[in-house]
């Protein structure tokens, strides 16, 4: 027996599990068509700088990097935001904005293989690219509202920050960007002690360390409230006031926009990607304690990849941890694909003509599997009935003189002789 298994933090779906997913990335897919989001395909692979310019230190870290044949370091792509931006930067900078763009598709980081994080993961990518309004970042969050919805998801709830807030203190406090980093980093991994001493090591005054530490323990489900405590304690650093005004702004579109979306504002929420700039969120549910989605605003990568000032939002969904997500849920999902039908010929002298009805049913749509392991027909009936197949249909010397053949349903257990002609009719007639 061989040996062999997946790489460590790699995987195989089987075929339910990857129905699961291609669902999942249908309603993402459905989801961009709703909102006008065209699709791009980006490289697996990229230049090494590219994918490192502002994704963090941790992403940094564990990112599969090499150089190639040619001496060229590269990179396994951790994310798609990179791979947007330089397009936006290149090809696509004198596209008139807004541009609505989404990508789907495989992503990797070296992270310790846990329950809902692997190596290897997919995921559906949205970007809102050339609006700095605060209906920009709306979209955002109502389109995956929809995609969250509409795979059957209950109960997840949208954390929500802004990280102009914490930058705009640590700004005024004189910190150098690198520090800043350092201690968004902290704060993302909810290490809030390190990330204050970080602060407070670097210079910052007594009032900036209190600012930051009410802003860590204040949260809630009261937006409202939450961003009026908010405006309170940041009232003497002036960016960080116009941060709160902006966060106020989107979140009174959203819940105008759509009722019943469960938001709370973290005041203390930092993400530990180093280009975000404005509005940050990601989406939980109570089964798991892993981000579902996450994303925000970013306003400067474009520029930083030579492009023009190029203001931006996006989000990435995490398409294995949304079915992780709906399987805890045990949620009822409809894969109800077309109704399966099998054609069993009586003996091998009828393969020929058995194999032209299955291709003048699959040019219909209708899928057919064929009966290949030469099993006698009540054998090949209870592997058909094993598998949950729909119809069968049997083919016989008799039936076939008459240019007809046996159709079984095996739900209701009757047959009945049908011709060749009128097959497919009858088929789509029994299925609808």
């Amino acid at each position: 027996m061989s040996a062999f298994k997946p790489v460590r933090g790699m995987r195989d779906f089987l075929p339910e599990e990857a129905k699961i997913m291609r669902y999942i990335e249908s309603q993402a897919r459905k989801t961009a068509k709703l909102y006008g989001y065209k699709e791009i395909i980006t490289p697996v692979v990229e230049p090494y700088e590219l994918v490192t310019a502002k994704v963090g230190e941790e992403v940094r870290l564990r990112m599969y990097a090499f150089e190639d044949l040619s001496g060229r370091k590269v990179a396994l792509r951790p994310e798609f935001t990179a791979s947007v931006a330089r397009l936006m930067a290149t090809t696509l900078r004198n596209e008139p904005k807004p541009l609505r763009l989404f990508c789907v598709g495989s992503l990797y980081r070296y992270d310790e293989p846990q329950k809902g994080r692997f190596r290897e993961f997919w995921q559906s990518n949205f970007e809102l690219m050339g609006s700095d309004k605060p209906e920009a970042d709306a979209e955002i969050l109502l389109l995956t509202n929809y995609l969250m919805k509409s795979i059957g998801l209950k109960n997840y709830k949208f954390k929500v920050g802004h990280v102009g807030v914490l930058r705009g203190i640590l700004s005024q406090e004189g910190l150098a960007e690198d520090t800043q980093n350092q201690a968004m980093q902290r704060m993302d991994k909810k290490l809030y002690e390190e990330a204050i001493k970080i602060v407070r090591e670097a210079g910052a005054s007594e009032k900036g360390i209190q600012t930051l530490q009410k802003l860590v323990n204040l949260r809630g489900e009261d937006a409202a409230k939450v961003l009026e405590d908010l405006m309170k304690a940041v009232g003497d650093y002036a960016e960080a006031v116009e941060a709160v005004k902006n966060l106020g702004e989107i979140l009174s579109i959203v819940a105008g926009a759509s009722e019943g979306l469960n938001i709370t504002v973290d005041a203390g929420f930092a993400r530990g990607l180093e280009y975000y700039t404005g509005m940050i969120f990601e989406v939980y549910v109570p089964e798991l304690d892993i981000a579902l989605a996450g994303g925000g605003r970013y306003n400067r990568l474009v520029e930083l990849f030579g492009g023009e000032p190029t203001p931006a939002v996006g989000v990435a969904h995490g398409i294995d941890r949304m079915m992780l997500a709906l399987q805890e849920q045990k949620a009822e999902v409809n894969l109800r694909e077309a109704p399966l039908v099998m054609i069993i010929p009586v003996n091998e002298r009828l393969y020929t003509e058995a194999l032209r009805i299955a291709e003048i049913l699959r040019t219909k749509n209708i899928p057919v599997e064929f009966e290949v392991m030469g099993r006698k027909v009540s054998k090949a009936l209870e592997d058909a009935d094993r598998r949950g197949v729909d119809h069968v249909i049997i083919v016989g010397e008799k039936e076939l003189r008459e240019k007809a053949v046996v159709l079984r349903d095996m739900r209701k257990k009757e047959q009945a002789i049908v011709k060749i002609s009128e097959l497919p009719a009858t088929l789509k007639l029994q299925v609808s």
